[in-house]
């Protein structure tokens, strides 16, 4: 079983990104808006940033002057996080952009001194316990709002439902929860942990579904989501490996017929000062 740090490709990035558009939960950006100070320039710290999907997404729907600080520890992914970066806020304000690349799973004190927004998209089921705290203690040090969109919650729904799924749908959980280096990730038990952890740091937290809805409509991202669905599935429980291609052809098949639609449920998060 694997135990190398998750990295995820600009290709699989780029698939993925209309549907973590439509997903995310509009209703938290206008909540999100009611807390931002007008007339001062948003420091808006985006963790795990990949290809810059969060700012092109988030930063037009914001008013007023902003500046995106952008980090991930892959190095190639930052040129591309600001080659198709947003240049104007929902009002025309103009949105300046830099990148650093670091470990958002160890920052320290201090690392987002200034900021007044601190976001994050589909990450924390990749941390440990540990990570997680850490991480949860350095987003809300700067007392600021703290959005994290599109934390899988380990439910999955395939329609027509075929009698695999529960069982493919349960090894992909538990391999989710695997061991690290660093420790067991925590999968679909991450949003509850932070949760919590920003609750106990006096934030008050709410939580809204971003499910992606998946069909013939988005045909390649639903083949790729299948995929890579079932074959983390089969390295977590081999006995499945005799199903896994008769499954996939079958839902493939149904897919190419329009019949197949899948829902891959997500929560998004926002914790704010009170």
């Amino acid at each position: 079983m694997t135990t190398e740090p998750v990295r995820a490709g600009a290709d699989w990035l780029a698939l993925r990104e209309p549907a973590d558009a439509d997903a995310r939960a509009g209703e938290l950006v206008e909540e999100l808006r009611l807390q931002l100070a007008p007339g001062r320039v948003l420091q808006v710290h985006d963790l795990g940033c990949g290809t810059g999907s969060m700012a092109r997404w988030l930063a037009p729907r914001l008013p007023g002057p902003q500046h995106w600080v952008l980090s991930d520890r892959d190095a190639d992914l930052l040129p591309l996080a600001v080659a198709d970066a947003p240049h104007e806020a929902s009002d025309g304000s103009p949105i300046s952009l830099q990148t650093e690349q670091r470990d958002i799973t160890r920052l320290g004190p201090g690392a987002l001194a200034g900021a007044s927004l601190v976001t994050a998209s589909a990450l924390l089921d990749m941390m440990t316990t540990e990570e997680l705290r850490r991480f949860v203690d350095t987003c809300a040090e700067p007392g600021c709002p703290v959005l994290i969109t599109l934390t899988v919650t380990g439910r999955v729904d395939l329609a027509p439902a075929d009698p695999w799924d529960r069982r493919f749908a349960e090894a992909f959980n538990e391999h989710q929860r695997r061991a690290s280096p660093a420790g067991r990730r925590l999968g679909p038990d991450a949003l509850d942990m932070a949760v919590d952890g920003f609750s106990r740091l006096g934030l008050e937290v709410l939580v809204r579904p971003s499910p992606w809805r998946l069909g013939v409509d988005q045909s390649a991202l639903t083949t790729a989501w299948l995929e890579g669905w079932v074959g983390p599935a089969c390295e977590q429980r081999p006995e499945l490996e005799e199903a896994r291609h008769s499954y996939v052809r079958r839902r493939l098949a149904e897919l190419a017929k329009g019949r197949l639609s899948v829902t891959v449920h997500h929560q998004d998060l926002l914790a704010r000062p009170t």
